[in-house]
């Protein structure tokens, strides 16, 4: 299956790919990764190092005739979302990721594929490897950590690059040149309640929703994708309006930067309410579906009799998390007033989790403003504070200001336009890219980002499009080819 994988052009891009998917590497868990990369420097003879954090720095002197031309970066990061179907069997600490070819694409079975940024990494790797491509002088950084707090580039130390210019491959559209990007922070709610004891003469059912098409919560959030916490909690707040239904558990979502596609509750109603329990359920998947029908066809609402629960939620507690989580924001909180259809601000209700007298509500909070990211964190902190939850806001990191009279712009703007026969798309991203927090550091590093075509990021859906790749793997090629000379 693989094997086809390493048949595609150009070669070596796509067989570093394939040896990389074959090392789990799940964020706050890269030890392996770090190690395969580490050793990959070794091996080349490239003066190689791994920093305190972790990322692993690997440098590769001009080929003969390109000494004079400015010394560029080229960064990745090593980490990638582990997310599968809840019927997929697959243990992402222990295997490779399973891919194959579907016509101009290459997918994953049940899982993410790690295209995101495992094409970027493999495209550093094939030119650190290459012996017959024409480059500057090159320094490889792989970050560590990006998808669940950037931790690695916000520890990254002045002073390890001497590069003027930065290449960031990390960009999900080739016909874009990204040169901004948004800042996030997560907002965190935990708390406990008293269990009650559940009532043994009422019916049990699994509540299910699945189906969603999910998606990367920053680049995919303007698309209007059904969110699964918000689905849930509407069904439940409906039921308990209009019958006495009796939450036992919820457990939505998962990765603060995706979308979630899957929320499943158990749930008891008195049995002379059962048939009404079902109807509403009915109705209101029917508005559900017709609702989303553009968004999220494969939407299904579920419901299976289930054993009755030990416990259920005390009526208060569950009063207020139905409503707390009803009044989330989530979703697009304001469009820039300054770029046009770029989502200025926003909030993905990442992760809603209620069990055996604890909970967790988790919120990833982007914004390319930071004073409106804080301002709208400190709204959803202070619902979240009225149902007696213990907020926190971690892992802040900053946006990226654009420079678009950068000279690397210019020069990748012209280039795409001689290649390609039609202007490039430059501008900003409301995904967290790394080049603002390096950029603290390396300030007067000009930075850019781009990459192939990379759908369903962060989902199990993801594929990146092989056509695409090696246009961008030729975009990549001769924009080394055109580093001006060091000024």
């Amino acid at each position: 299956m693989n094997e086809n994988v390493r048949s595609l052009e150009p070669k070596a891009l796509w067989n570093y790919f394939a040896d990389l998917n074959a090392v789990p590497r799940p964020s706050k868990k890269e030890e392996r990764v770090i190690q395969f990369i580490k050793n990959f420097g070794e091996q080349l003879n490239l003066p190689t190092m791994v920093d305190e954090i972790g990322n692993v720095i690997i440098k590769k002197p001009a080929t003969p005739g390109m000494e004079d031309r400015e010394t560029v970066a080229l960064q990745s990061h090593l980490d990638m979302v582990h997310q599968k179907n809840a019927d997929t069997n697959f243990d992402f600490n222990t295997e490779g990721i399973r891919m194959y070819v579907d016509g101009d694409w290459v997918k994953a079975e049940g899982t993410t594929l790690g295209a995101d940024n495992g094409i970027g990494v493999a495209s550093i790797m094939a030119l650190l490897a290459s012996t017959d491509l024409a480059h500057p002088a090159l320094e490889a950084l792989f970050t560590i950590d990006e998808e669940t707090g950037m931790t690695g580039a916000m520890n990254l130390k002045g002073g390890l690059l001497d590069a003027g210019i930065m290449l960031n491959l990390d960009t999900e559209d080739d016909r874009e040149l990204t040169i901004g990007c948004a800042g996030g922070i997560d907002v965190t709610a935990i708390g406990t309640y008293a269990a009650e004891a559940a009532d043994r003469e009422a019916k049990a059912y699994k509540l299910t929703i699945k189906g969603l098409t999910g998606g990367h919560s920053g680049m995919d959030i303007h698309l209007g994708r059904g969110n699964a916490n918000k689905l849930i909690n509407r069904l439940l707040f409906h039921a308990a309006a209009n019958i006495n239904l009796r939450i036992s558990s919820i457990d939505g979502g998962g990765l603060r930067n995706a979308i979630p596609r899957e929320s499943f509750s158990i749930v008891t109603v008195p049995a002379a309410e059962e048939a009404a329990f079902l109807q509403l359920i009915s109705e209101q998947e029917a508005i559900l579906k017709t609702e989303y029908a553009t968004t999220d066809p494969g939407l299904q609402v579920l419901l299976e009799p289930a054993e009755i629960p030990i416990e259920v939620l005390p009526a208060d507690f569950q009063y207020k998390l139905l409503r707390v989580l009803y009044t989330c924001p989530n979703g697009i909180y304001r469009l820039s007033p300054d770029i046009e259809n770029l989502v200025q601000t926003s909030n993905n209700v990442a992760r809603a989790q209620v069990q055996e007298g604890l909970y967790t509500i988790l919120c990833l909070t982007r914004s390319s403003v930071d004073s409106e990211k804080m301002d709208l964190a400190a709204a959803i902190r202070s619902a979240l504070e009225l149902m007696g939850a213990e907020v926190t806001l971690t892992g802040s990191y900053p946006g990226w200001t654009p420079r678009p009279d950068a000279d690397i712009v210019r020069i990748m703007r012209d280039l795409y336009q001689d290649m390609f026969g039609a202007a490039p798309d430059v501008n900003a991203c409301h995904a967290g890219l790394e080049c603002g927090i390096l950029g603290a550091n390396y300030p007067d590093m000009e930075m850019i980002s781009f990459g192939p075509n990379i759908r369903g990021a962060h989902s199990p859906d993801e594929k990146v499009q092989i056509s695409s790749v090696q246009k961008y793997w030729n975009f990549l090629i001769e924009t080394l080819k055109q580093i001006p000379e060091k000024v």
